[in-house]
């Protein structure tokens, strides 16, 4: 795996630090009027999500991280595991354990595609699409002229997860989610 001096740091690079993946999010080159130059470098480790800071003197180097980010359809779960198969052609499949699925869990739809991170062959995070489509399996009625400005409801999604909706909604609509915030963006 290719090495990586401080001159080549920048934002999304994976690399190798204490034998755990890391992804840097910042670099910043500092050059004080006395002394030797050095980057200080804000990481975010892949297995845990964990944000931390280092600094690393001008010409220290890192080990590039065999990290792998694929596009792949989401299958189904076995109650231990969620399969995700590849979409470049190749049908290879992969689980996913419930760590590295997460959050993500309650945005999965079967024949939806995401990006899937992988290190050394095993799935690392599940990371999905910044928009996703669900139909709404349970919510109130709601009531035309409730209130003046609308007003919203919760509603559960046919995965599980309960996002605020406006009171129009009804049970079997399809609605676009914001999945980075798990808002409501509108009707789909």
């Amino acid at each position: 795996m290719a090495n990586y001096s401080t001159n080549e740091f920048k934002s999304g690079l994976k690399v190798m630090l204490d034998g755990e993946p890391c992804s840097i999010m910042e670099n910043e080159y500092v050059k004080p009027g006395k002394g030797q130059a050095f980057n200080r470098v804000k990481l975010r480790n892949l297995r845990n999500g964990r944000v931390m800071e280092k600094t690393f003197k001008s010409g220290d180097s890192l080990e590039g991280a065999d990290v792998m980010e694929l596009d792949m359809e989401y299958l189904y779960t076995d109650g231990e595991f969620w399969h995700f198969m590849a979409t470049d052609g190749s049908f290879e499949q992969h689980g996913a354990s419930e760590e590295a699925v997460g959050e993500a869990v309650k945005w999965l739809k079967e024949q939806d595609v995401y990006t899937v991170t992988l290190f050394n062959g095993a799935v690392l995070t599940v990371t999905p699409p910044n928009f996703v489509e669900l139909d709404v399996a349970e919510t109130d009625p709601g009531l035309k002229g409730d209130t003046a400005q609308g007003g919203s409801k919760p509603a559960t999604l046919t995965t599980g997860a309960v996002v605020k909706v406006p009171l129009f909604i009804n049970i079997g609509d399809k609605l676009k989610i914001d999945t980075r915030t798990g808002e409501y963006v509108s009707r789909a």
